[in-house]
């Protein structure tokens, strides 16, 4: 069967999936919070960023390689991480972490991920990256810490868009909690999935994993639905609590959810490795503006590496945002979306998606290498 044929794209992907997955993961993996227009300021802002073709260029293969934090990668993109990918498909988090292995790409586990940081050791390649969302007890976090290290994570990630849990009105409707538990609503759900019934049959319903060591007889039942054991962990992380863990941590740090490009200095004097502009993909604040209306702005202000996200669904979204200053792209909803629709196949297919359209692209722009791209122009009608 010829994937190309009849999935040419991410959006035919999306479709399979939506069909594959009962309706509360549908919910939980398609969602943002509010009116949900911050995740459609994020599409349409990057519908408006407008590259010039060229021509006689002659024949050539693009170089799709970047250079990110002192490693050389093959292709301009990875697998962001995504709180309980577990719940999408079974073994989730270690399908992802072989795909990304083999095309030699980055794959954030988070800490509230189905499977522990010890689950990915023995498939992750040489770029995992562990994303944290910051416990408050400083022994828990250097546990933490030491863990993802042990079993061969390199890059620490910081998420600083979320001090508080959002409300996600779409998800809170689907009836899913955390953990969740399978009403007689829900289970009527699950039966009109026999894929995806049958392998969590298999594996037992997910939760968070890593969490398992600190949270043992901690009771829930006062959190509001669309928040999660981990939060009676966190903290909502400071200046101080940045400063914290780059004394604690010797690998590469990033810090992700930045949309104001005052802060890249203070983040700078901190020591912080690359900035990652992101506004949680439109799931945290619904009055944010696009990731990639704030980005230009941030590289103005920054010499650390950008790496960027929110919105992106094809090679070209890439482009623009290489375009409008990014140095990487990560990308957390549309591998979920590939592997709900195929299973571990559709991972390396949507890898492939990608990089076909980075090539057909690259060609209508002449562009050798992702630093030979034009200045991008605004394609919003006068």
């Amino acid at each position: 069967m010829d994937l190309h044929a009849t999935y040419p794209a991410l959006s035919d992907l999306r479709q399979r999936a939506r069909r594959r997955l009962p309706k509360f993961v549908w919910e939980y993996l398609d969602s943002a919070t509010g009116t949900e227009a911050t995740k459609h300021r994020n599409r349409a802002a990057l519908d408006r960023v407008g590259l010039m073709p060229s021509v006689l260029h002659g024949e050539f293969t693009p170089d799709l390689s970047v250079d990110l934090m002192g490693q050389k990668f093959p292709l301009p993109f990875g697998i962001s991480p995504l709180g309980m990918s577990g719940l999408i498909w079974p073994d989730a988090e270690c399908h992802l972490a072989r795909a990304a292995a083999r095309a030699g790409m980055p794959y954030g586990l988070s800490t509230v991920a189905a499977a522990s940081p010890e689950d990915l050791a023995p498939h992750l390649g040489a770029h995992g990256w562990f994303q944290l969302y910051p416990p408050r007890d400083p022994e828990i976090r250097a546990d933490m810490l030491a863990r993802a290290k042990a079993a061969g994570f390199t890059t620490l990630v910081l998420t600083v868009d979320v001090p508080v849990a959002s409300r996600r009105e779409r998800q809170t409707r689907s009836g899913l909690t955390s953990p969740p538990v399978l009403t007689p609503r829900l289970l009527a759900q699950v039966g009109l999935r026999p894929a995806w019934a049958m392998g969590m049959a298999r594996r037992g319903l997910p939760h968070m994993k890593m969490l398992d060591k600190y949270v043992q007889g901690t009771a829930t039942a006062n959190l509001p639905p669309t928040a999660h054991v981990g939060y009676l962990l966190r903290t909502a992380p400071d200046w101080d609590y940045l400063n914290w863990l780059r004394d604690h941590w010797d690998g590469p740090l990033v810090v992700k959810g930045v949309l104001r490009p005052e802060d890249a200095a203070p983040l700078e004097k901190a020591g912080v490795d690359a900035i990652w502009v992101s506004n949680h993909a439109g799931r945290q604040f619904d009055a944010a503006p696009a990731s990639a209306e704030a980005l230009p702005a941030l590289r103005q202000a920054s010499s650390l590496p950008l790496i960027f996200d929110s919105g992106v669904e094809t090679g070209l979204d890439m482009l623009r945002a290489f375009a409008l200053g990014a140095d990487f792209v990560m990308l957390g909803r549309a591998f979920h979306f590939a592997l709900a629709a195929l299973g571990p196949r559709g991972i390396d297919h949507l890898i492939e998606i990608f990089t076909r359209d980075l090539i057909a692209n690259l060609g209508q722009l002449g562009a050798r290498h992702l630093r030979d791209l034009p200045a991008p122009f605004d394609l919003s009608p006068l």
